[in-house]
């Protein structure tokens, strides 16, 4: 067979937050497939990073109450720990965060400029003038101008599917602090994607993408490939373009990027060539993606490499979704599981087989029905599996010295059978057809527990120890090579089997080897059963975890510490709100007029709109901050405070003075 030259991606995940199931499938799906060819001896390189620039992991980071590098060193050190308990095994995981990284996205951008690539060109995007910053359309939310669903993204609708500028979203706001944002002109960078147009088309009508891809690729060369907006204006974390002034590269643009540097810092590391890998004709690069970032991948992605001289990618694998019992995650009901909690209650490698049992190699999405789940994991690698080594081998071990012999020639034909299976399931392998891989695998193993019971060694030993030992030998050597074929994704099993078995690491090549006439230790107990309450256990934990998350996420940050010297300045009165009305363009403020007595009437903006009608609220008697320094609002003078509590929306209550108070009286 010839050694091939094969460097492996997945799509690098974002440094906001922790691991989940979700994420799993396709760094799950990655591995195995990554596993299988080094099983072949390819000199196969599978390559990773943290994604961490954008606004979000700045964001993120001031929230925690830490600089952007501290954070993104924190959520590196936890993604590691992650993917070890997976068992998801990269040559390489790095950082987009690296002068690596840095050097390759100025190397792109100015074959970008020379060549003729680049435009300047002035835009209006949206800015939170409290915040300071120009915000993302994730930053954006609002009531979708198509259908009316409230609380949407400014880019799309997750009701109704449409897409639309931030700008036309309905009641805008600062998903940060709520207040609108305004339009803002500014200078970007663009590249000219549409100069790519027909080498795009030619590249993916070579096959680099599953059909089902296809088709949705063709909607968008059909409208015309517009040009990509690669920059964003400070502040922003990420790194900033060469020869401008306050402009970083957006976040998409070094996100790929990544998957050089972390080969770069893989071959210094290594004393490897990074051009042999990056511009070999000889190299296969392949990408693996979910469905959700097929523009940047197939589109964006490939055109930066072209006008940059670098190999294009020879597949770009794409997957679908995760649901959880049939629905969408979701962190109220639980099924938004990190992986970290699912690790606690549940043997990781049980869900490396059930995603490879669901996995086809399509767009399709997945589910992780957790019923489902355990009762295949039972009946699997339980009982068809586990089980088939745990009991020949006790036998063996108890009654035999722990001693294999030759196979029988009357049981030789059924081996041969099981070894001619083999290059079937290396191809579903090589397919990403993990689905078919595990159908093949379960049928042999039916076939190897049904011998065994037809043999019936705990009752033949009595008569023939000889005929027994043949017995047990064939079901043992047919054990080891279901091991084999499951290596790729259960390789910790896989590992106990050969530390016991006393053989070499098993490749592909192990297919002509053989446990014949050695002496085999008694197997350890392999896999636990699933029982429900480890599930119940598992999403109990998440429920908590999730509500605990939101808990903090809804903590506004403390103000500067104050004296209660500080707190007594304040002097709080009772009044009688005389007048109340809406204001023209005012989304949660009212008007209100509040009298506290002694000739003195406070006119003060509130943001109540939302929990009172204002013809409810004349002759109300409130509390009110009364000696707050007048403030400049957009709609007049504001001359005090309304105290008042609650989540807001409808529950906001006034504070409301005794019965019998006096406008006037201060509240002590």
């Amino acid at each position: 067979m010839n050694k091939r030259k094969i460097l492996v991606t997945s799509a690098l995940p974002y440094a906001n937050g922790s691991l989940h199931l979700g994420h799993l499938v396709e760094y799950i799906q990655t591995d195995v497939w990554v596993r299988a060819h080094k099983m072949s001896g390819h000199n196969c390189r599978y390559m990773c990073a943290d994604d961490t620039h954008g606004t979000p992991v700045m964001i993120s980071a001031a929230k925690a109450g830490l600089k952007p590098e501290e954070y993104i060193s924190k959520i590196h050190k936890e993604r590691i720990e992650d993917f070890k308990k997976f068992r998801v095994n990269f040559d390489n995981y790095y950082t987009t965060h690296s002068k690596e990284n840095k050097e390759f996205c100025s190397l792109i951008f100015k074959a970008m400029k020379e060549k003729g690539h680049i435009k300047e060109q002035e835009i209006s995007q949206m800015y939170c003038e409290n915040e300071k910053i120009f915000l993302p359309d994730r930053f954006i939310k609002g009531t979708c101008p198509k259908c009316g669903a409230q609380d949407q993204y400014g880019d799309a609708c997750e009701k109704c599917g449409a897409t639309y500028e931030p700008y036309d979203l309905t009641d805008s706001g600062c998903a940060m602090c709520g207040s609108k944002p305004v339009l803002k002109k500014t200078v970007h960078y663009f590249f000219k994607l549409g100069d790519f147009q027909d080498g795009l088309q030619e590249w993916l009508s070579e096959k680099h993408v599953q059909n089902e891809m296809l088709n949705k690729l063709k909607e968008w060369f059909g409208e015309g490939l517009k040009d990509w907006d690669i920059s964003r204006d400070a502040p922003y974390f990420g790194f900033e373009i060469p020869d401008s002034e306050d402009k970083y590269f957006y976040v998409w643009v070094d996100a790929p990027v990544g998957y050089m540097a972390s080969t770069k810092n893989w071959c210094d590391k290594n004393g490897e060539d990074f051009n042999s890998w990056w511009k070999n004709p000889d190299t296969e690069i392949y990408h693996f993606i979910g469905k959700d970032i097929v523009y940047f991948h197939c589109l964006f992605w490939p055109a930066m490499l072209m006008c940059s001289d670098y190999n294009l990618p020879s597949k770009v694998f794409v997957h679908g979704f995760l649901t959880v019992n049939g629905e969408k995650m979701s962190k109220s009901r639980g099924t938004f599981i990190k992986g970290s909690t699912f690790a606690k209650y549940i043997n990781p490698e049980f869900l490396r087989y059930y995603y490879s049992c669901k996995l086809s190699g399509t767009t399709s999405d997945l589910d992780l029905n957790f019923e489902d789940f355990k009762a295949r994991i039972n009946s699997d690698i339980v009982g068809k599996i586990a089980n088939l080594g745990v009991r020949t081998s006790a036998i063996l071990s108890k009654r035999l010295q722990s001693s294999t012999c030759s196979i029988a020639e009357e049981d030789r034909e059924l081996v041969e059978s099981i070894k001619a299976a083999c290059p079937k399931i290396t191809e579903l392998y090589e397919n990403l057809d993990y689905s078919k891989a595990m159908r093949e695998i379960c049928r042999l193993a039916d076939t190897a527990n049904k011998f065994i019971e037809d043999s019936a060694p705990w009752t033949l030993i009595k008569s023939d120890p000889q005929k027994t030992r043949e017995k047990l030998t064939a079901a043992l050597e047919i054990f080891r090579l279901l091991i084999l074929y499951l290596k790729p994704v259960t390789p910790c099993l896989a590992e106990t089997i050969e530390k016991y078995f006393n053989i070499t690491p098993m490749t592909w090549d192990s297919i002509n080897e053989s446990i014949e006439n050695k002496t085999i230790e008694k197997l350890p107990h392999l896999a636990q059963r699933i029982e429900s309450e480890d599930i119940e256990k598992m999403i109990k934990e998440t429920i908590e975890e999730n509500s605990n998350e939101a808990k903090k996420e809804t903590i506004e940050p403390l103000a500067p510490e104050c004296t209660i010297d500080d707190f007594l300045k304040v002097d709080l009165r009772v009044g009688t709100i005389t007048s109340a009305e809406n204001i023209e363009g005012a989304k949660a403020l009212l008007r209100l007029k509040v009298d506290i007595g002694g000739g003195i009437e406070k006119n003060i903006f509130a943001g109540i709109k939302s929990a009172y009608s204002p013809e409810d609220l004349v002759g109300t008697k409130v509390v009110i901050a009364a000696n707050l320094k007048p403030r400049k609002m957009r709609f007049g003078i504001s001359e005090g405070m309304v105290i008042a509590a609650g989540e807001g929306g409808q529950n906001i209550f006034l504070l409301r003075p005794d019965k019998g108070a006096k406008n006037g009286d201060k509240i002590h």
